[in-house]
């Protein structure tokens, strides 16, 4: 696809958890669209190779360290995204992580304080910083796009602080959908099911059901996730993916329990 054709051309995309599973497939998506996709994470070797990657291809790529879940870090990186760039025109909340799968009742506080703030803290602290840019540049307004996960409306055994964060992102999600209103910010949510990451390598040797049984499940390319989310990103102000499920066709969600 030539550069005059891209639909991302000279806007800016900022992926968070940008350098490994999901968000680096996004985010190497968004930069073939020819975004600049900035993105952001906790480990520099892992952030450098994406880039590296997204910039062999012909894209336009930065790495930015941070940790989301930090309001001075993740306000500093938008004080930098506004001085190098001088707007956002996409926010991809994609940052997170879960706790081990143990009973509830044996979860610690750290475990569980630690979910929380990359899940759901991250998420709105960027939304947040996001508002500020986006209602003040010229034009005005914005993107912003969730990562809820299939987890977002139904859980998996022993899954309490993930599968709570992730109900809390669709309150966020529509809480924003609503709120960006009266400065063009769009918000919609991608959940996902069984993308094939190294998080979810494990799905093929078999995982804990709700009904007690071990059983593989089907996965998907993350590039079908990627590609959803393009399209999400591709639409007019004026029209808004609220919410998507991509997942694999046979894994066991419809019907689960």
């Amino acid at each position: 696809m030539a550069d005059m054709e891209k639909g991302g051309k000279g806007r800016i995309a900022l992926v968070t958890g940008g350098g490994t599973g999901v968000g680096r497939g996004i985010a190497t998506a968004l930069s073939a669209e020819g975004y600049t996709v900035i993105i952001t994470g906790r480990r520099a070797d892992v952030l450098e190779a994406a880039v590296t990657e997204m910039k062999a291809a012909g894209g336009l790529a930065h790495a930015k360290i941070c940790d989301v879940g930090a309001a001075d870090q993740v306000a500093a990186l938008f004080s930098a995204i506004a001085e190098e760039f001088g707007r956002l025109d996409l926010l991809v909340n994609n940052a997170g992580s879960g706790a081990p799968p143990i009973p509830l009742e044996d979860l610690t506080a750290e475990q569980w304080n630690s979910v929380v703030a990359a899940n759901l803290t991250g998420a709105f602290f960027c939304t947040q910083q996001a508002f500020r840019l986006m209602k003040s540049q010229t034009p005005r307004g914005g993107r912003i796009i969730n990562n809820g996960s299939i987890s977002a409306t139904t859980p998996r055994p022993n899954s309490a602080p993930y599968t709570a964060t992730k109900h809390a992102i669709t309150g966020l999600t529509k809480s924003t959908a609503l709120d960006g209103r009266k400065y063009d910010i769009a918000c919609g949510q991608i959940d996902i099911g069984n993308a094939a990451t190294e998080m979810t390598a494990k799905m093929s040797s078999g995982v804990l059901q709700a009904n007690g049984e071990i059983a593989s499940e089907p996965t998907i390319a993350v590039e079908h996730v990627a590609r959803a989310v393009v399209y999400m990103a591709s639409l007019p102000l004026d029209a808004n993916v609220l919410t998507m499920t991509v997942m694999a066709t046979k894994m066991p969600l419809v019907g689960r329990g």
